[in-house]
């Protein structure tokens, strides 16, 4: 049973990567109007208000995520991942972030058939909600895993620049 729900967990994750993967070629990660501002109190307290009103039912009050995240439920969903340093956001480059929020995962990524419990935020959100409230969680980070972010930032910015 445990090494059935290591396949279940690698396939999980293998086809968030691939969905990534295709956002980033799809749009590109090029420097845009959506680089977010963790810096900014006036873009804080929006991402603050915003998050609690729209994120924290599912992603937890402290960032945290649903149990089990990394295994799909029966209806082939993944739980809400954390938002925290433990969880996979970091890992991806602003404008990543931007369309997956915006558009949901299976849209931003072109993928008919993927399922996310998710919603797109699309005519929910403003863009500038979207950022602020990515920027708010962006602030919450370790200075470390900030750190790590905009390195990451910089090499999407910068192979977009090629």
């Amino acid at each position: 049973m445990q090494r059935k729900n290591l396949y279940l967990m690698l396939a999980a994750a293998a086809g968030m990567a691939v969905a990534v993967f295709l956002i980033a070629e799809r749009f590109g990660d090029s420097a845009s109007a959506h680089a977010l501002r963790p810096d900014d109190p006036t873009t804080l307290a929006l991402g603050e208000k915003v998050y609690r009103a729209q994120c924290a039912s599912c992603h937890g009050a402290r960032l945290e995520g649903q149990p089990e995240w990394r295994t799909r439920g029966a209806d082939g969903r993944l739980p809400a991942p954390p938002h925290d340093a433990s969880g996979h956001t970091w890992h991806h480059p602003d404008e990543t972030l931007f369309r997956v929020t915006k558009y949901g995962v299976a849209k931003a990524a072109g993928l008919k058939d993927y399922v996310s419990a998710m919603p797109p935020y699309e005519g929910v959100l403003s863009d500038a909600e979207i950022i602020a409230v990515l920027s708010w969680i962006k602030a919450q980070w370790p200075t470390e895993v900030r750190h790590k972010h905009d390195q990451m930032n910089a090499q999407a910015h910068k192979a977009a620049a090629r």
